[in-house]
């Protein structure tokens, strides 16, 4: 009986990568939604719609976002 070679997977650094890759997102994300709330607050001064679009998309960036990259990179099943 032959022996069959291991299922391929993604390799520890390319593990590493993607998981920096959704933690980075998810930083990027909250450090939007700062800004905007900082525009809010009067402490920066930025265009009140420009501040309000900041915190939609960063909401987006921390929730959905790697949501959507882990559904991409998920190891398929045998």
């Amino acid at each position: 009986m032959a022996s069959r070679p291991p299922e391929e997977r993604p390799d520890d650094a390319d593990a590493r990568t993607r998981w920096m890759v959704i933690n980075l997102t998810r930083l990027v994300g909250v450090a939007m939604v700062v800004v905007g709330l900082l525009d809010i607050g009067d402490v920066i001064d930025l265009p009140d719609v420009f501040s309000y679009l900041l915190i939609a998309a960063g909401l987006f960036d921390v929730f959905a976002v790697p949501q959507v990259l882990t559904r991409k990179w998920r190891t398929p099943d045998a």
